[in-house]
Parts: structure tokens; C-alpha cells; sequence
């Protein structure tokens, strides 16, 4: 039976563990507000962003399209971006992740430009080849992120050195829902659903010379929303965690007091015990 000096060491021990769980439920929440406003306002104008690039696709001379459209079959190597935290203690973000990058990720040649310190550990052990590699951050990423990212995309993709740009993130559903997700940016493939929508829409200027400008800003809009969206999940993953983590640790505390004081009286009886058979002896 543990005496009760080491039980008041544990309990102490727990309650210190309690309280920085604590505060760091408590930092994560107050980011997370912030982080769900971002990305949940900005989904409303990726996907109309996106529906704009098809329509105007749909317009052009299929002869003649832009590099971001045309597929390069004669490549076989690919461009992943992988987005994760920089730190853990975000539940199963991090291992759900590393499943999703294993299972995209075969032994198939492939570039990859990791952000966050936890994806770059990753793929390193795989010995893959990483091209470059960013922080994530522990704040609310800024739009100036992506541009550094899109420069070496246009490097690979526009200089023929991969047929496909692949981002790897997590996807925001709720506070309550995350998953990891994969999404096929490069090359933009054609909508055939919109033609008969589209037939009568009017565009100034012309179609082609809107086009390049459009579809540079829909691939940093998207990359952008991939960072918006892991950094939400990343804070909703770990507010949830660490409240398990601060309920398991108010839990243990609540059993060690129970021994702890189960032992203290059972210490206290044998003494009584004790003096009781030492004044009976005298007694006699």
C-alpha cells in the first residue's frame, strides 16, 4: 500500500497536470473563435471563386487552354503539399493524418512541400524528397503564407516537372468533427454540368484575358482555405483533448484523495489500536 506521502506527492502531481490542461483548453478555445469565423466565411467565396473558374472554362477554346488546365499524362510524378501543426496534444488530428499521407503517399516518385513541423518529421522519415518546407504557425495564418507556396507550384507544374499538385490537410467540419482530407488543385479539370447554366452569362472583359489572373488567385484562395481550415481543426482538436485530458486528471485526483484518506484513517485506527494495548499492558 503506497504511504501517504507518495499519495499527496501524486495528488499534487495530478493537480498541476489539471491546471496547465486547463489553460491550454482554454487558450485553444479562445483561438478557435476566431479560427471558425475565418474559415467558415471564407468557404462561401472559394466555392463561388471556384464555380466562376468552371464557368469560364466553359467558354474558352478547348484548343488553346491554360496551363494551370492541361493535363501532362506523360509525367508520372507528383507535388504534394502537406499541411500540420507545428506542436501535438491535439487528439488523433496529427495520427489521422500521417494515415491519410501514408495512404495517398505509396512508393509512386513524388516532390512534397511540407507546412508545420509535424508533417516535415513525417515525410522526412519516409525518406521522401521535400523540396521546401514551412512553419505552420501558432497563430491564424496570414494570406501572405501562400505566395511563396504558389511560386514553387508554377516552378513544378508550369515547368513540367509534375503532372498533378495534391494539397494533404484537415478538413473543419464542426467543433466536433475533423478528418483529414486530399484535394486535387492542379490541373484544374473542366465541369460538364455547367454549360446549360453558363450559356447565358456575359463576361467583360474577354474570357481569355480574365482567365490567367482568376485561376492564380482560385489556387492561392484554396491553399489559403486549406491553412484556415487545418488551423480550426488543430484548435478544436486540442480544446477537446485537453478536456478529456483535464477530466481524467480531476478523475484521478478524486481517486487518490479517496485512498489517500482511506489510508490516513487506517493509519490512525492502529495507532488508537496501538496506545489501547500499550495502556492495558501497563494497566496489568
Amino acid at each position: 500500500m503506497a504511504t501517504l506521502l507518495t499519495l499527496k506527492r501524486r495528488i499534487k502531481t495530478a493537480s498541476n497536470v489539471s491546471k496547465t490542461t486547463k489553460a491550454m483548453q482554454m487558450i485553444a478555445a479562445s483561438k478557435l473563435k476566431k479560427a471558425q469565423e475565418a474559415a467558415e466565411s471564407s468557404k462561401p467565396y472559394v466555392e463561388k471563386l471556384d464555380f466562376l473558374s468552371k464557368a469560364i472554362e466553359q467558354k474558352i477554346d478547348k484548343d488553346n487552354l491554360n496551363p494551370y488546365m492541361t493535363a501532362k499524362n506523360d509525367i508520372k510524378t507528383k507535388l504534394f503539399i502537406v499541411i500540420s501543426p507545428d506542436k501535438g496534444l491535439c487528439g488523433g488530428m496529427v495520427t489521422n493524418l500521417i494515415r491519410e499521407i501514408l495512404r495517398l503517399t505509396n512508393n509512386e516518385k513524388a516532390y512534397y512541400i511540407t507546412v508545420g513541423k509535424k508533417a516535415e518529421k513525417l515525410v522526412a522519415s519516409l525518406n521522401k524528397e521535400i523540396v521546401a518546407s514551412f512553419p505552420f504557425g501558432t497563430t491564424l495564418p496570414p494570406f501572405k503564407t501562400v505566395f511563396p507556396i504558389t511560386k514553387i507550384i508554377d516552378e513544378y507544374f508550369l515547368g513540367n516537372k509534375v503532372s498533378q499538385v495534391l494539397i494533404i490537410s484537415t478538413k473543419f467540419n464542426s467543433v466536433f468533427s475533423q478528418e483529414p482530407f486530399s484535394n486535387t488543385i492542379l490541373p484544374v479539370k473542366l465541369e460538364e454540368n455547367l454549360g446549360q447554366n453558363n450559356s447565358k452569362t456575359l463576361f467583360e472583359p474577354d474570357v481569355n484575358l480574365l482567365l490567367p489572373d482568376l485561376l492564380q488567385h482560385y489556387l492561392e484562395m484554396v491553399i489559403y482555405q486549406s491553412f484556415l481550415d487545418s488551423f480550426a481543426s488543430e484548435q478544436a482538436s486540442r480544446m477537446i483533448a485537453m478536456k478529456n485530458a483535464t477530466d481524467n486528471a480531476l478523475d484521478i485526483i478524486e481517486e487518490l484523495r479517496l485512498e489517500y484518506n482511506k489510508t490516513r484513517q487506517e493509519k490512525i485506527t492502529n495507532e488508537l489500536l496501538d496506545i489501547g494495548g500499550s495502556s492495558q499492558v501497563a494497566y496489568e
